[in-house]
């Protein structure tokens, strides 16, 4: 493969809903580029982006896959992402990159929710937009419908660039509105012919959409707009080219991918109209050796840096970091610094990478995509760089995964096995989080969703061979008093020889000056009734009490304990003898003093469309929340609300249920609460099962 300047590399994210025809997408471009010689299919599982074995399993994409092809001296990465919401952070990884979104639509199915995410991401991302109206060939498929609801949706920077040709009841090529003139396909031939009479009215009706969308990319064409003049086909040309540069135009393509009528049309058009990466990100927001943010200029003429947007790590073929070129370019056998880390690697072998294809290249330049195999010390959102390049770009903002579950191995002793092949599963994917918590001493997995979880599952089974089993985590409760009791406990044994002997009286109350704080303690003794070297064998007797609740085996908080009473023996008594007397007393009181349960309780900040709020407060007051307020949100409504944490087990599949997909939420930790009598019961019933 030859190597590219900048300004002839163009990376193209392609999004959309899961179904919609992406990989379909991606498997014609290289098919009707020679690419492949055989046009694979996602049902037959020999798709070139899809070759992940879950990924062959389940018929759908999992993990962004990146697919280069030559047009016209000229290269287009397509960076095939997974439409369903599991995965989110792959196509997080792909907008990192891309120069713009390529955002499929169902010709049949119109806007669904993934094609609402899809243009949300691109926002949030800064990346421009274009639109393929895909599957023209289905029977159902209504492509003036589906525009229509675009232009809804979406607004007025919607430009139908594109309407279909239809003869036959058939999908036979399309319309170009700038141009004026029809193109029909025959195999992987076509011919250019004049518009259809009975098509000069839908025609003119697109022209003026993308008129009025281009109108807005420049104050003299606006006037011109306004004044009914006609733009020439270069002032559509450039104003679509600016527009979508700046956000202000959406052009609208259309295709039937399964057989290839418009994907060499789609080619030509974002070669047209796509900016380089430069031209989108002048400069690339990064953090410097002073830890302040700086911008760095994309371009050639500079030292190399390329920023690390995602990695593969698989047991067969080893780890390959996946890079974009920020500036400068990388040779065969350089020598490149980690500036994140702070080591140096060598870049012995540089590949260019096709599904999982892997071309070893010479040379890569600033705007490309590569991949270097191997490197010891390196990770998504690192920073390979010539060792003058000082600089480290600024990292993705995954989202927060919320689905959690605790995660053992099947087969005991396999604790080390299994947590080694987590490590490198996390090193492929930044959306899932594995903790060892410290409250209840699970091995928590934390995840995006049930099928994000039910794939961590099958892939350790399938790479690494090793059978997990996941559960509802343990909820961290903890324990507390609401009485004042003093009480009072001798220790005495006497089993020949030396004895034991130690003698307590402790008031305990609740610390309502800091109820999150464990224990207090303090003594109180008068005539020397205790001696003051055994205070801190009570103490210790305190603090051992404390870790583990007399209620429900919980750790126990706001608590005072006052020494004020108690006896010893000259011979018998002992350290170990008073802090036994002291756990034995402390578990007495504890449960003569108005014990209960507290439970964890979480903020909670659901955004969802105007249309589901009622939905999402009612279901929350289910769970014992309480919502404290709602506000306005980038066009959604933004709930605030509080939860016990013991409700919120499901709630990332629940809101997704809930909202077609469309909600999404946060949630961190508030506080603890007392839990009501009914859930202290249960939480108490369910401890007794376990002893």
């Amino acid at each position: 493969m030859k190597t590219y300047s900048l300004k002839d590399v163009r990376n193209v994210a392609v999004l959309g809903h899961s179904g919609c025809g992406k990989t379909t997408i991606c498997e014609a471009v290289l098919y009707i580029n020679g690419v492949t010689k055989r046009f694979g299919k996602v049902e037959q599982g020999n798709t070139v982006s899809d070759y992940d074995s879950e990924e062959i399993r389940r018929k759908v994409s999992i993990n962004t896959s990146v697919i280069p092809v030559e047009v016209e001296g000229k290269k287009i990465n397509f960076l095939d992402t997974p439409g369903y919401f599991d995965f989110v952070g792959e196509a997080k990884e792909a907008l990192a990159v891309a120069d713009a979104a390529l955002i499929v639509v169902s010709a049949k199915s119109g806007i669904e929710v993934g094609t609402e995410k899809a243009w949300e991401l691109a926002d949030e991302m800064g990346v421009p937009k274009l639109i393929l109206i895909n599957g023209m060939d289905d029977e159902n498929a209504d492509y003036h419908r589906v525009v229509s609801e675009l232009e809804d949706k979406f607004g007025k920077s919607i430009a139908p660039v594109h309407l279909p040709l239809i003869e036959g009841g058939k999908f036979v090529g399309f319309v170009n509105v700038i141009k004026n003139n029809a193109r029909r396909f025959s195999g992987d031939k076509f011919e250019d012919i004049a518009v259809p009479d009975d098509l000069a009215d839908d025609v003119e009706e697109a022209k003026m959409l993308v008129s009025e969308a281009v109108a807005e990319t420049d104050d003299d064409l606006m006037e011109k707009f306004f004044e009914e003049e006609e733009f020439t086909e270069d002032e559509m040309s450039n104003g679509i080219k600016n527009g979508i540069l700046s956000g202000i135009v959406t052009p609208v393509f259309c295709s039937s991918a399964i057989n290839t009528v418009g994907i060499r049309t789609l080619l030509e058009q974002i070669i047209k109209y796509v900016p380089a990466s430069n031209e989108v990100r002048p400069t690339a927001k990064a953090i410097s050796q002073d830890d302040e943010e700086v911008d760095v200029e994309i371009k050639e003429d500079a030292p190399f840096s390329a920023f690390v947007f995602k990695t593969i790590a698989d047991p067969f073929i080893g780890r390959l970091s996946i890079f974009k070129v920020m500036t400068g370019s990388l040779k065969r056998d350089m020598v490149i610094r980690n500036v994140n880390k702070g080591s140096n690697e060598k870049a012995a072998h540089i590949y260019v990478i096709r599904g999982k294809e892997q071309i070893e290249v010479d040379e890569v330049r600033a705007g490309d995509i590569a991949a270097l195999a191997k490197l010891s010390n390196t990770s998504t959102c690192d920073t390979l760089a010539d060792p003058k390049f000082k600089d480290a770009y600024a990292p993705i903002e995954f989202p927060t995964p919320y689905m959690k579950k605790s995660v053992r191995p099947a087969a005991r002793g396999d604790e080390d096995k299994m947590a080694s092949a987590i490590s490198k599963m996390l090193e492929e994917d930044k959306t899932l989080v594995f903790v060892v918590d410290n409250e209840t001493k699970e091995s928590v997995i934390s995840g995006t969703g049930d099928t994000h979880l039910d794939v961590f599952v099958k892939k350790l089974k399938s790479k690494y061979k090793i059978d997990v089993e996941l559960n509802d985590p343990k909820i961290a409760y903890k324990e507390k008093i609401r009485a004042t009791v003093t009480h009072r406990h001798k220790y005495k044994k006497q089993s020949g020889g030396s004895g034991q002997y130690g003698d307590v009286q402790i008031e305990f109350s609740p610390n309502y000056d800091d109820p999150e704080k464990p224990y207090e303690f303090e003594e109180k003794i008068f005539g020397g009734s205790v001696p003051k070297q055994y205070f801190p064998a009570v103490e210790k007797g305190i603090q051992e009490s404390v870790r583990k609740g007399p209620l429900a085996g919980y750790p126990v908080v706001g608590i005072k304990a006052c020494l004020n009473d108690g006896s010893y023996h000259a011979v018998d008594s002992n350290e170990n003898a008073f802090r036994t007397a002291t756990v034995m007393c402390f578990k007495e009181a504890f449960l003569k003093a108005n014990p209960t349960i507290l439970e964890p309780i979480m903020n909670v900040e659901v955004i969802v469309p105007d249309n589901y709020t009622g939905d999402i407060m009612g279901d929350m007051n289910k769970r014992r929340g309480r919502v404290n307020g709602m506000e306005s949100y980038h066009g959604k409504q933004k709930i605030l609300a509080q939860a016990p944490l013991a409700e919120m087990a499901s709630y990332a599949t629940d809101l997704r249920s809930m909202t077609q997909g469309r909600g999404d939420f946060t949630m961190t930790l508030s506080g603890y609460e007392e839990a009501p009598k009914d859930v202290c019961d249960k939480v108490i019933a369910a401890s007794k099962e376990q002893q």
